[in-house]
């Protein structure tokens, strides 16, 4: 069964796209607090959060390997789309000008795999992608990739296997851990060993950093590769 990994970086949409009532709702929790600097605080939290919502962010990159042979694409949003793409061994780098054509060019290869792994991708990754493709109307070529949650078919997501599914909470033995702090006990080079992590990525996009979007993308991709191997082979089938 061919199996894909992948991995998404959001960005935030500018303020100035949503109207008056719209700005009110994000910001409603501001209103409640008196204090000027606390406000804008508050504000400006809520603006960084904003990157994980699909409705006030976009998709700017993703990132896919075939978890069996290594081989794959990474998929990003470019101002100089037309003249920016390579590759690093096994993975093509394609720019793209819009979310639109980023979309429909992921789903035109996750339509040739069975199944997929993610680390969060039940939470985050997953529903993010289905909402932004219905928002643009871009055709959704596997519909059951959040499945049911107890299965690891057709979607392994390692957070929720790495913890049991949460067996024992915020706390206990099967405590949620990030996938830097996963990489690092299991002996795999993290993906922020580069000195980027997914809080940079709007940064980067306003300085048209778009391949080093890209790049640290993948690294998060190669780094699920390593950990998915790790877990087939040591804790699959455990109940």
């Amino acid at each position: 069964m061919a199996t894909l990994v992948f991995d998404i970086e959001t960005s935030a949409q500018p303020i100035e796209n949503f109207d008056e009532a719209q700005q009110e709702y994000l910001f409603r929790e501001t209103e409640k607090i008196d204090d000027l600097i606390a406000k804008q605080a508050k504000r400006e939290e809520i603006a960084r959060f904003m990157s994980l919502w699909p409705f006030t962010s976009q998709v700017v990159c993703i990132a896919m390997l075939n978890a069996e042979t290594g081989r794959g694409q990474t998929i990003y949003i470019a101002e100089d789309f037309e003249d920016d793409a390579g590759d690093a061994g096994p993975v093509e780098f394609l720019p793209v000008a819009d979310e639109t054509e980023l979309l429909t060019a992921f789903w035109d290869v996750a339509k040739h795999y069975d199944g997929t792994v993610t680390f969060n991708g039940r939470g985050f990754d997953v529903p993010f992608i289905y909402l932004r493709s219905a928002l643009l109307n871009v055709p959704i070529t596997k519909k059951n990739w959040l499945g049911y949650r107890y299965a690891t078919e057709p979607h392994c997501d390692l957070a929720e296997q790495f913890t049991f599914y949460s067996v024992s909470g915020r706390d206990g033995a099967a405590r949620r851990f990030n996938l830097d702090f996963y990489c690092k006990a299991f002996g795999i080079e993290s993906p922020k060993s580069a000195g980027v992590t997914g809080m940079d990525v709007s940064t980067l996009m306003a300085a048209g950093k778009f391949r080093e979007i890209a790049e640290y993308c993948l690294r998060d991709v190669r780094a699920t590769v390593e950990l998915y191997k790790i877990w087939k082979e040591r804790l699959a089938g455990i109940k």
